[in-house]
């Protein structure tokens, strides 16, 4: 487990948050497919809080695509590094995330967040930060759909539904199980929307959430359990 410090010059104020999106959005590379699903490598990545305690733990768990085996993990434990405000949720995240991919041996492939990309207020969630700032092909799987709008999705797996911002589609609603409540799905960095959503339905072969997600969740919720204890 890699222990990780606030970076020098991380964002105080949401006023220097805000900034900082601003500038990094402009840099979400949308024209690329991405990796075709069921190949290579996919890695869900995943946070938990102690907020008592001040504890963020982050883990980041390989996928074979093909088979959905575990090949490799890693898990990170640092402070919390920003207050909660909505919209800014990265920056409490992305420093642990990042050194948890960063003490991954493997290349981590395709990165699935818990959480949304371009379906953000400002356009520019944990996917896409995440994706900017490694250079790596990323998507967002959320459990919810925020404040966007949708219709809701025919019964059958498979079947999707715009997400919609006004006429804008941030993202889709898609059904992973057949009359279960859908995932929303949206562009990090490097993948479209189409192969997103392709991704999405090729790890999820037996429950709602990504394997990805699932593996990546587990772990961070061991990892923090064993922080906190030590402390």
């Amino acid at each position: 487990m890699t222990t990780v410090s606030v970076p020098a010059g991380w964002p105080a104020t949401e006023e220097e948050a805000r900034a900082v999106q601003d500038e990094l959005r402009a840099r979400v590379v949308l024209g690329e497919a991405g990796p075709p699903p069921g190949t290579g490598r996919v890695t869900g990545v995943d946070v938990a809080y102690d907020d008592e305690r001040d504890v963020v733990a982050a883990a980041a768990v390989v996928l074979d695509a093909a088979s959905l085996d575990v090949i490799a993990e890693a898990t990170a434990v640092g402070r919390i590094s920003f207050p909660y405000v909505p919209g800014l949720l990265a920056f409490r995240e992305i420093p642990t995330v990042l050194a948890a991919l960063d003490a991954l041996p493997r290349e981590p492939g395709l990165v699935v967040c818990d959480g949304y990309g371009l379906a953000h207020p400002r356009r520019f969630g944990l996917a896409s930060h995440l994706g900017v700032l490694t250079g790596l092909p990323t998507i967002g799987v959320a459990k919810n759909p925020f404040a966007f709008s949708y219709a809701d999705p025919a019964a059958a797996r498979g079947s999707a539904a715009p997400l919609l911002a006004g006429d804008e589609e941030v993202g889709r609603a898609l059904r992973t199980r057949a009359g279960v409540k859908p995932v929303f799905v949206s562009v990090g960095h490097r993948v479209s929307l189409d192969n997103a959503c392709a991704h999405v339905l090729a790890l999820t072969p037996e429950f709602r959430l990504p394997e990805s997600t699932r593996r990546a969740d587990a772990l961070c919720r061991r990892a923090l359990q064993e922080a906190t204890t030590r402390h």
